[in-house]
């Protein structure tokens, strides 16, 4: 494989497999494993019950994840491992594509999972060994945020706030801002009982709620979901009776088909320790660029922009 076209891939792989994973963390349906006790709406505001539930999951500091994520025929993929954000995020997610033009990707790269790292200034990604191969040895791949932000325009720099500050509260911080939040039921939810909430977030709005981000960067971004084809973004959210977020789901229709995504959280509180990879086996996004050629860029920026909108 020849190397340039070996970095265009793993860029794309690699900063999707970011987005995805962080979205898993920050399709309405129940799922398998989650037994319906009630679908009809209940007239009794929940937005006191999601600020416990907001407040209790932050305290957690930290929980195992499991989740599943689609878009269109792009890709399907699975993900799984410990996630804490105590003091910005930090932790491990085994990526496996299982479907879709990204997991052909991976194919050609010699592996159809990678591990992601999450540190607070940085994302690291776990190659192949026939990856390493052209990368003088190798095998991780250091994604600065502040480099995906100087190199995704507007919406890099959305999505480096978005890695920067997720946790799984975060979707239940969006149904309290979205102003159409309803409970829908009660379920059981991996053999636990639960309260399921139901919402639709305009994108774009919660962005600028939500986001650090200039005047002239927040209209970079509406821009690049517009040409994206990303308006809204439904969520639902199931809470325990320990006021702990247990799973949530989210679909949203994007200019390369319908995203969903859906996430079981358990295990608060676990042990989580991740460090940076050893240097003399990484090799940073950004140099991987200069040396790969604007279509690399331009592939990159594309990526960037699409995902931005599953990152929120």
């Amino acid at each position: 494989m020849k190397s340039t076209t070996a970095r265009r891939i793993t860029l794309s792989v690699a900063v999707v497999a970011a987005l995805t994973g962080v979205a898993a963390c920050g399709s309405s349906g129940s799922g398998k494993g989650d037994k319906a006790a009630g679908g009809t709406a209940i007239n009794v505001s929940p937005i006191a019950a999601l600020r416990t539930a907001e407040q209790s999951t932050d305290k957690a500091d930290s929980s195992k994840v499991r989740s599943t994520t689609s878009l269109g025929n792009l890709m399907t993929m699975t993900g799984n491992g410990a996630l804490t954000w105590g003091n910005g995020l930090k932790g491990d997610l085994t990526i496996t594509y299982t479907g879709g033009q990204m997991a052909e990707m991976m194919s050609k790269l010699g592996t159809s999972s990678m591990e992601a790292r999450y540190l607070p200034d940085a994302y690291y990604a776990h190659m192949s060994d026939a990856y390493a191969q052209n990368t003088g040895g190798k095998h991780w791949i250091k994604y600065s945020y502040d480099d995906l932000a100087k190199f995704g325009g507007a919406s890099g720099s959305y999505m480096k706030d978005q890695l920067q500050s997720s946790s799984p509260n975060q979707s239940v911080k969006m149904l309290m801002a979205s102003g159409d939040v309803k409970q829908v039921g009660e379920e059981t939810v991996d053999g636990a009982h639960t309260k399921h909430y139901s919402g639709t977030v305009n994108v774009a709005d919660l962005a600028g709620k939500s986001s650090n981000l200039s005047a002239d960067q927040m209209a970079a971004l509406k821009q690049q979901l517009s040409q994206a084809g990303i308006t809204t973004d439904t969520i639902d959210i199931w809470i325990n009776d320990q006021n702990l977020l247990v799973k949530k789901s989210e679909k949203a229709n994007t200019s390369k088909g319908v995203m969903t995504s859906t996430a079981y959280y358990s295990d608060y509180g676990v042990k989580v320790t991740a460090v940076a990879p050893p240097a003399a086996d990484t090799v940073d996004f950004a140099k991987m660029l200069k040396s790969g050629g604007a279509g690399t860029v331009s592939g990159g920026s594309g990526t960037l922009s699409g995902g931005s909108g599953t990152a929120s």
